[in-house]
């Protein structure tokens, strides 16, 4: 409809569906500096060059799959994503009822969604698998957890007037919660 020009922000919902929200900061001056020139010049762009088949993407995700992910390791995704969610603090696996997560909840208006367990999962299997390693470990998931989560969760107006952000809420959530 045409009273409907411009672009508004997404829905919940839809934004769910993004796998990561990744920060990109400016380009330092070099890195801006060389942009500039090949745009001035694009005659000397580099030719896109194929590296990778159809074929060679299916298989490496077939591999990203098979990555294996320790079933301790899948209860503290799961920790991670239900300490986002203000009223399921109590459904902490065993291992995590001693974390002081409590004073997080006036700061969540809504947590993430089971699609965030997923994305977390298969984030940290593709970077396992990027990393050369046939298994996920700890710090595959905490490395992937602020792209994965930062989207996910909404904050209150309490965290807004506090200045915090989501992903100064993921660094406590992680902080509190015991490493497998």
């Amino acid at each position: 409809p045409i009273e409907q020009e411009g672009t508004y922000p997404l829905p919940e919902a839809q934004i769910d569906r993004f796998l990561f929200k990744l920060k990109v900061d400016y380009p330092t001056r070099e890195e801006e500096r060389l942009i500039a020139e090949n745009n001035a010049h694009p005659e000397f762009f580099p030719q896109a060059m194929t590296v990778a088949s159809l074929e060679d993407i299916t298989a490496a995700r077939k591999m990203v799959d098979k990555i294996y992910m320790d079933p301790k390791l899948l209860e503290y995704v799961l920790d991670i994503v239900f300490a986002t969610r203000p009223k399921h603090h109590t459904e902490l696996s065993e291992r995590q009822q001693s974390a002081r997560l409590s004073e997080l909840v006036p700061l969540i208006q809504y947590g993430a969604s089971p699609r965030a367990t997923i994305s977390l999962v298969l984030a940290a299997k593709a970077l396992a698998f990027m990393e050369g390693r046939a298994y996920v470990i700890p710090q595959d998931v905490k490395d992937v957890a602020h792209d994965v989560l930062r989207h996910r969760i909404m904050l209150s107006y309490e965290a807004e007037a506090e200045n915090m952000s989501a992903d100064d809420l993921i660094t406590k959530i992680l902080e509190e919660l015991k490493t497998p």
